[in-house]
């Protein structure tokens, strides 16, 4: 990522996760997505009590420290200080001992001799640059064992959902979102991934309920309604491509 590019990612993130994040992820609606997506993890990657996971762009730690009693161990990577500090404390905190946090980009990761069983990147990719793209579905190969996975979530370039929220709340991304950021064309995720040497396929994961969460964080009943609905919608096929996220699946 250019250095330009890495600086207001740096600068973004320092000021979210040095606000107001960890109440954020810490509400009602928000945990029960994060729950849901530790499910999904678990079962569409087959992760297990031994497995090694790494994650990119793990932010505060807040999935990873749900996914830790599941897994042998877990390495969360993120580029901000202020998300390293405050993950390496709610990991003490809750007394978990598989998990380690380190501060650094993803292109600049010291783990060049490392191997994991499962890679997973929750909304990452989609901070990454269009050049660095190929690099890092390269590098991800690399750190995976033969037969490891990468699981990756991510915003769509055709969601209905933002097409209708920049319409009616056209700033309301911008307090979350850096310049740098955007929406992905889920084909052309699976083919860059493909041409690394991966197995890979993308399914669409929700259109109401991860919008839902973050406008209303409190209401995890309402959070559930929605989330319920999105079972219904992804399976259905001339919506599916409409959907808000999708989900990246890549085996080596």
């Amino acid at each position: 990522m250019p250095e330009e590019a890495l600086d207001r990612e740096l600068a973004h993130h320092e000021a979210l996760y040095a606000g107001d994040a960890q109440r954020i992820f810490a509400t009602p609606a928000v945990r029960a997505l994060r729950e849901h997506m530790v499910r999904r993890i678990l079962h569409a990657t087959g992760v297990a009590k031994a497995s090694r996971v790494l994650s990119l762009g793990c932010g505060i730690g807040d999935t990873e420290l749900l996914l830790a009693p599941h897994v042998g161990s877990i390495t969360g990577i993120d580029l901000s200080p202020a998300a390293i500090r405050q993950a390496r404390t709610d990991a003490a905190q809750a007394g978990l001992k598989n998990v380690e946090f380190l501060e650094s980009s993803a292109s600049a990761a010291p783990l060049d001799s490392r191997r994991f069983d499962v890679v997973i990147g929750i909304f990452f990719l989609h901070h990454v640059t269009d050049d660095e793209l190929p690099r890092m579905a390269r590098r991800i190969h690399g750190w995976l064992d033969p037969g490891g996975v990468f699981y990756g979530l991510d915003p769509s370039r055709y969601r209905l959902s933002g097409a209708i929220g920049s319409l009616l709340v056209p700033k309301l991304m911008s307090r979350y979102q850096t310049p740098d950021e955007r929406e992905l064309k889920p084909s052309e995720i699976v083919d860059l991934f493909q041409t690394a040497g991966f197995d890979a396929r993308a399914s669409c994961y929700d259109f109401l309920s991860t919008p839902f969460a973050g406008l209303f964080q409190s209401w995890r009943a309402g959070y559930r309604a929605a989330r319920l609905a999105d079972e219904v919608l992804i399976r259905i096929p001339l919506l599916r491509a409409l959907g808000s996220n999708f989900e990246l699946l890549a085996k080596k």
